[in-house]
């Protein structure tokens, strides 16, 4: 009987898959040699592929153009840049490498803008949409920016009163989106989002506080389902009802021209993932354009918000098995050397999992583990794959001369911003060193420390000591 991991991934999955394979025994990732890595750098270590992130801009670019072209669709698309889900500037000024345009959420957002200008990355035709509730100085950052001749930004309006400030402060005329709030899963907690406005104010504000007002344009209806774009009753019966009002607004503003429709797409989470990428766009440009011949406007131009998407399979965290524990008869705990819930809050906080995969060792037994992190949290740990309720790895023997080391995977996105990277965490410990791994100009692999390890002093600077 084969007993080995790699015979239980072998049997399991297809291996190697993209991105996944062996040499020599060892991990590959993106065709990284890992390994070569942890020996250069140590661990922990995180590492962002920064070849990954146009790779998947380009993959959505084209299924939404050729599901556009292959149906007649005349309007256009738009690829929106998240910049909540990673704000390094390495992986933002990626993204504006393959002519992305910008989502931003808060006030300081626009700061990042600024400083982007500052750099050369962006010129001031770039497009910008502006998300999120807004507190006065957002409204301020936004206005500055607008009066400054950022002349494609459009700020999608949360709340009603935005519209008044903007009349009073923009000097000549502001692109103004309306965000509507979907409803929720029938399972959630909720039944309407909070954020946008209701479905049936919207028209009523537009002929209120827009329609007539010379310093107000309406150019975006905006709409996003929390769960994200999967193939479900709930997911079409909100896109279309947003199709369907973007309609009726149509008809009341000449200037109304996009939809957008959030982000949401899905990234792979395990090597068993399987999401009918080009299927979903079709559906989607499939859903609008027959919506909109029915009744009778012309097809918006199609904006996506991709944050995750774009970022999330660029990045990859890698541990080592400090000790074993065993507690009981059937439970074995591998203790790593840093946190969990630091590193990937998402694993703690909403349950989130990641590709979790051995760069060594394949050669060994596989048994049932769990894996404990540093901090002294009874909630630091991680039990559980997408495809199975348990974790199985190596066994991993005390008269091996090399450790055993663990890579969690596709964990490029919110795991830093959320975590604080470089600030305070539990128990002080500290974020792990951050590597980006790029290619030159004859396609080699060259890497770059971002960040050392963080130090105890930096942390006592903050702490007041």
């Amino acid at each position: 009987m084969a007993n080995k991991y790699f015979d239980l991934i072998d049997q399991t999955f297809y291996f190697p898959q993209n991105g996944f394979d062996l040499e020599n025994g060892y991990l590959t990732f993106n065709n990284i040699p890992l390994i070569h890595l942890i020996k250069k750098y140590g661990s922990p270590l995180k590492l962002t592929y920064l070849p990954s992130i146009g790779r998947k801009i380009k993959e959505a670019r084209n299924l939404f153009r050729r599901a556009m072209r292959s149906q007649g669709y005349s309007g256009k698309y738009h690829y929106c840049y998240c910049t909540k889900s990673s704000h390094f500037a390495h992986v933002v000024e990626e993204a504006l490498d393959h002519g992305v345009q910008l989502e931003i959420s808060s006030a300081y957002d626009v700061d990042l803008i600024r400083r982007l200008l500052e750099r050369g990355k962006i010129t001031k035709d770039i497009t910008i949409v502006c998300n999120g509730f807004k507190p006065l100085n957002y409204l301020q950052a936004i206005t500055g920016l607008i009066n400054d001749g950022f002349e494609n930004l459009i700020t999608v309006v949360d709340n009603a009163h935005e519209l008044d400030y903007y009349s009073k402060h923009v000097n000549e005329k502001a692109k103004i989106g309306i965000r509507v709030a979907t409803e929720e899963e029938p399972n959630f907690e909720f039944y309407t989002s909070r954020l946008g406005l209701r479905g049936a104010d919207v028209i009523p504000l537009f002929n209120e506080k827009i329609k007539d007002n010379p310093k107000l344009e309406l150019h975006m209806l905006h709409f996003f389902v929390d769960t994200g774009i999967k193939d479900s009753l709930y997911y079409w019966g909100e896109l279309k009802k947003a199709v369907r009002l973007y309609g009726a607004l149509k008809q009341e503003s000449e200037q109304l021209h996009a939809l957008n429709i959030g982000g949401g797409m899905p990234i792979r989470n395990s090597l068993g993932f399987e999401f009918d990428y080009k299927y979903m766009v079709r559906e989607i440009v499939s859903n609008i354009l027959e919506a909109c011949e029915e009744i009778e406007v012309p097809e918006p131009d199609i904006y996506t918000e991709f944050g995750k998407y774009t970022v999330g399979e660029s990045g990859a965290t890698i541990f080592s098995v400090l000790e074993q524990k065993q507690q009981n008869d059937s439970e074995m705990w591998y203790m790593i050397d840093n946190s969990l819930m630091t590193t990937l809050p998402d694993a703690w906080g909403i349950g989130e999992r990641f590709i979790l995969l051995p760069i060594n060792k394949w050669d060994n037994n596989y048994h049932r583990v769990n894996i404990g992190g540093l901090s002294c949290d009874n909630s630091d740990y991680y039990n559980s794959e997408i495809h199975e309720s348990q974790v199985y790895l190596p066994v991993n023997k005390e008269t091996d001369e090399e450790k055993l080391y663990l890579g969690f995977f596709h964990t490029g996105a919110y795991q830093d911003n959320i975590s604080g990277y470089g600030g305070i965490k539990h128990c002080m410990i500290p974020s792990p060193q951050h590597i980006i791994i790029d290619l030159d100009e004859e396609g080699n692999l060259v890497d770059r420390v971002l960040h050392p390890k963080q130090t105890a002093e930096s942390m006592l600077q903050i702490l007041g000591y």
